[in-house]
């Protein structure tokens, strides 16, 4: 959600401000803006709808200067208006700021400023921060020696009076070289180059400009000159920071010839879960390996239930660990909403591990929830795909899921990493009790054969497609699996309904006589996933109900399976698996049906309207 981009050096900081929001559009935004320093003043462009607007305003308008602040708007407090869009001045147009998060006192600090003369020009939360560091800057004296530090000390004297979250950056009228930026809870990194600094919401936009990178912890604050930069931390001072190697290029948020982020990312699923098990399958001891977890194996052996939390698609791969844990690994497992947990006061058991899954790492729900079961001296684990996100630094260890940066808004090759990890450790927790040496190394076969399996399963593409056109008019869709695919029906009902706006529900395919199957009629197709496995006579008998009541059906069947041609209105073949890797193979036929769904409505798939890829607000 929202997205921050900042340069000082001594180039033009225009060009990399577009570029930088450009490389942000996958967070979800609504308006855009950029503030520029231009010798005496702080110059504003600000724009609703798309960044091409914001860009079309620069270049009919150019801006000139080596220092500026970006910022893509989601829209929290205030309508997607330019007035509600960012940077925001404060008083006079002595500073301007861009902010993600959300300012819980923001109302009384408004009353507060108001009655002080502070005139408001918009609907925000964010505004108000500016007004409130203007009136913090107005009372704090010149200090002798380091003209920068009156900023940096009236930036903390205004953290202190903020309740919420943020992540901000900060330019100055009379501060032409200096830039501060300060996170509590919303993600900033900052890139160190050549007589030059960054900062941005993530390191998407950093990508060709710097290799080097220090990720901001929650109370962290960085003081940003062209000369150098320094890191101040609420209770520590200064500290010192680790420079990291940043491990994305500039080509990995590309297109590289695919029309869409979404379909690119879909196809680039078998080497993703070739990335995920990299290094983690000892055939040796017929187990996985795991090198971040930071719990011994005694601690491990002793764990007696285990809670998986998380939200949206994250979920979905939680309910999938769930059947792959108490199958595999015989170990008791409770899904929960992280939005549910962390308000919630569940008892649970002493020797409970908590794993929390998302793929941005910065997912508030998920976040808050980790810190409430932690709090409580639960063990917490994550299992990320971003290094040094706030989830991986509040867990106790944790699982990345190397999947490489994932722009489309709808989860997909981020989806199938998560499951894998989870089979992999439903392979560790059930060696470690009752999976034999020979199980452990039959696992250890179906796994290193999923990627092939998931490149063969993306050869349906065209049937998908000629199935897409057949349906793409429908108002309503019912996805319906049992046992690992109840969860592969959510996440396709959930894919159609994010990028292609229809109405979609999954089901445990044998509850559809308990209510859902009122709905069946000769416009809502079906679609069953029904590879071949223990539940597969019971689905059938699901699939001839809806026949007989008139409903189209759409079966995601095995590559050899004759009998679903005689009942199915359509077919979607994918090679059969072993029935605790399905999950990960029959959800590639689903992200392309909403994928081409989605483009015959004539959808934006890789920005679908009123989501954002990382949600860090409740």
């Amino acid at each position: 959600m929202c997205g921050i981009v900042g340069y000082v050096g001594s180039e033009q900081a225009c060009s990399f401000l577009v570029d930088g929001l450009r490389r942000l559009e996958y967070r979800g935004y609504d308006s855009s803006g950029l503030a520029i320093h231009t010798g005496s003043t702080l110059t504003t462009r600000r724009s609703v709808g798309r960044i091409e607007a914001l860009a079309s305003q620069v270049e009919q308008s150019p801006v000139t200067g080596c220092l500026g602040i970006g910022h893509t708007r989601w829209a929290t407090h205030g309508p997607a208006t330019e007035p509600n869009a960012h940077p925001h001045i404060g008083g006079d147009g002595e500073l301007a700021l861009v902010h993600n998060g959300v300012i819980e006192n923001y109302q009384a600090l408004k009353d507060e400023l108001a009655g002080k003369g502070y005139c408001f020009q918009s609907d925000t939360d964010s505004e108000v921060i500016a007004h409130l560091l203007v009136e913090n800057l107005r009372n704090s004296p010149e200090v002798n020696g380091n003209p920068n530090l009156r900023y940096v000390n009236a930036v903390q004297l205004t953290l202190a009076r903020l309740q919420g979250t943020y992540g901000l950056a900060i330019t100055f009228r009379d501060r032409s070289n200096l830039m501060i930026a300060a996170r509590f809870g919303s993600p900033l990194v900052v890139g160190v180059g050549q007589g030059e600094y960054f900062v941005s919401s993530d390191a998407s936009p950093l990508g060709g400009h710097t290799d080097r990178i220090v990720y901001l912890t929650d109370h962290q604050l960085a003081v940003l000159t062209p000369e150098g930069f320094s890191v101040l931390h609420r209770d520590q001072g200064k500290v010192r920071v680790d420079i990291q190697t940043l491990e994305i290029e500039s080509g990995e948020a590309s297109l590289q010839g695919f029309d869409h982020f979404m379909l690119k990312e879909i196809h680039e699923q078998p080497e993703s879960i070739r990335n995920a098990m990299r290094g983690r399958l000892d055939d040796q001891d017929a187990t996985a390996v795991f090198g971040g977890l930071n719990l011994t194996p005694q601690q491990l052996g002793s764990v007696e239930r285990i809670i998986l939390t998380g939200c949206g698609t994250s979920w979905h791969s939680a309910l999938v660990g769930e059947y792959l844990l108490e199958e595999l690994a015989r170990i008791p497992v409770s899904v929960e909403y992280a939005s549910e947990l962390r308000y919630r006061n569940p008892p649970i058991e002493k020797n409970t591990l908590v794993f929390g899954l998302t793929q941005s790492g910065e997912t508030a729900d998920t976040l808050a929830a980790l810190r409430e079961t932690k709090r409580k001296g639960h063990r917490t684990l994550a299992i990320c795909n971003v290094i040094a996100s706030s989830i991986a630094q509040a867990a106790d260890g944790g699982v990345y899921l190397h999947a490489g940066p994932e722009i489309g808004v709808a989860s997909t090759k981020a989806y199938t990493s998560q499951c894998c990890v989870l089979a992999m450790l439903a392979l560790y927790f059930g060696r470690m009790r009752h999976l034999s040496f020979e199980q452990g190394q039959q696992i250890i076969r179906n796994l290193r054969a999923l990627p092939n399996a998931v490149k063969e399963a993306l050869d349906c593409d065209m049937v998908v497609k000629e199935v897409a056109a057949k349906y793409h008019e429908s108002a309503n869709f019912l996805y319906l699996g049992r046992q690992y695919n109840f969860p592969t029906a959510l996440e396709g009902a959930l894919k159609l309904k994010e990028i292609s706006y229809i109405h979609a529900e999954g089901y445990p395919a044998a509850e559809m006589k308990h209510g859902p199957i009122a709905l069946v009629d000769s416009t809502t197709p079906s679609v069953f996933i029904v590879p071949q496995g223990t539940t597969y006579d019971k689905v059938i008998a699901n699939m001839e109900e809806v026949k007989a009541r008139g409903g189209p059906i759409i079966a995601i069947a095995s590559d050899k399976d004759p009998l679903v041609d005689r009942i199915a209105d359509d077919v979607i073949r994918v090679p059969q698996v072993p029935e605790f890797l399905q999950p990960i193979v029959t959800i590639v036929p689903l992200q392309l049906l909403s994928y081409h769904i989605a483009l015959l409505r004539g959808c934006d798939v890789d920005k679908p309207r009123n989501l954002a890829k990382s949600v860090t607000v409740e």
